[in-house]
């Protein structure tokens, strides 16, 4: 037998099934609709997307086409608020929940669950008793907007790693830390990230209630200069760590389901929250108040750093950071309706906050 020959014929097979797949690929492209074959190839441009052939194209570009179409459809149903085409575009929901949320969300060795039950007691102790709002809700101003007391970095973007609840954290930490002392710093999630590590999973997952602990155990958190930011778990830099920037006395939790109370303590500092942030309406969320489809599965952080109504309509909401970029939402905030709903809030905003003291 002719091994060499036998050879060359299986490479020469595998090349031409590889081509006829590109080709079909390519033509499966081709066959849908001009308009949106150059809306995704500028949508690639401004973001900045390659792909590593036309099959992967092909099917980023479906996904791309079924969610611009449905964006399309809901924003004509005038919902008060509308969705955009962002950085998120070629993304299934499955896809997008995986990456960029991260709130109490399970690691695949189910080891985050089962560590934190394994330490219910610790974990327990975590959960304040009290709350020093609660005689204040009678006295409140009726809007706040943190960002013009200064008291509110920049927008961050958390990547494709599960550490929304760090970010939630660093935020509300930041918060307090400039009312208190008049001086904002951009303190280090990647400190986190790294280095808490009993409860919490880095990019797989955590929770703000035991990132509050580790920091107060800790002595403190140091800035994002001495510690970056990579998008990414990592050894725990000892070194860069020990260099404490701010500290706090430890935190509290807003009583669950009261949005009253919620307000009270939103009046007094930004406040870390747990939310469901995962659905399509989220993912694709660009302006205005949101009303959009949500339950209390609650899967994403992120901190509310401000109150106010909408002139428009009248719509009371709660002015949220997020740590999507400023590619998403109102440049990375958002207005999320609040009160005349369920006790929870909706997407469950009120079920779970906490603040540092």
């Amino acid at each position: 037998m002719n091994f060499m020959g036998f050879s060359s014929q299986i490479s020469l097979s595998l090349f031409l099934v590889l081509a006829i797949g590109s080709v079909l690929a390519s033509s499966r492209l081709l066959s849908n609709e001009p308009w949106m074959i150059e809306k995704h190839e500028k949508w690639m441009n401004f973001h900045g997307r390659v792909y590593k052939d036309n099959i992967e194209k092909t099917e980023r570009f479906q996904i791309f086409n079924e969610n611009v179409k449905r964006i399309e459809t809901l924003n004509k149903m005038n919902r008060g608020f509308t969705l955009g085409v962002n950085a998120f575009a070629d993304l299934t929901n499955e896809e997008f929940r995986a990456s960029r949320t991260g709130y109490k969300r399970q690691s695949k060795s189910n080891h985050f669950d089962l560590h934190l039950k394994s330490k219910s007691k610790s974990k327990s102790k975590s959960k304040s008793k009290s709350f020093k709002y609660e005689n204040s809700t009678g006295v409140l101003a009726s809007t706040i907007d943190w960002r013009k007391n200064g008291a509110v970095t920049s927008i961050k973007n958390q990547g494709e790693c599960g550490c929304c609840w760090a970010f939630s954290t660093v935020a509300s930490m930041e918060g307090l830390n400039q009312i208190k002392t008049g001086k904002l710093v951009s303190l280090s999630e990647q400190e986190l990230v790294d280095c808490d590590t009993e409860f919490d999973e880095g990019c797989e997952g955590g929770l703000m209630d035991t990132a509050f602990d580790f920091i107060k155990s800790h002595g403190g958190l140091t800035t994002e200069a001495n510690y970056p930011y990579k998008a990414t778990d990592g050894k725990c830099n000892t070194k860069r760590a020990a260099v404490n920037s701010v500290s706090i006395h430890g935190h509290e939790n807003v009583p669950a389901n009261n949005e009253k109370a919620l307000l009270a303590a939103v009046a007094h500092q930004p406040v870390s929250v747990a939310i469901e942030g995962g659905g399509f309406d989220f993912q694709f969320y660009s302006g205005g108040v949101f009303k959009g489809e949500c339950g209390t599965d609650l899967d994403h952080a992120v901190v509310v750093i401000g109150y106010g109504v909408e002139k428009k309509d009248g719509s009371k909401y709660w002015l949220v950071k997020n740590s999507w970029g400023t590619g998403w939402g109102e440049k990375g905030f958002m207005r999320i309706k609040r009160g005349d709903g369920p006790k929870e809030g909706l997407c469950g905003i009120a079920m779970d906050a906490s603040y540092p003291i």
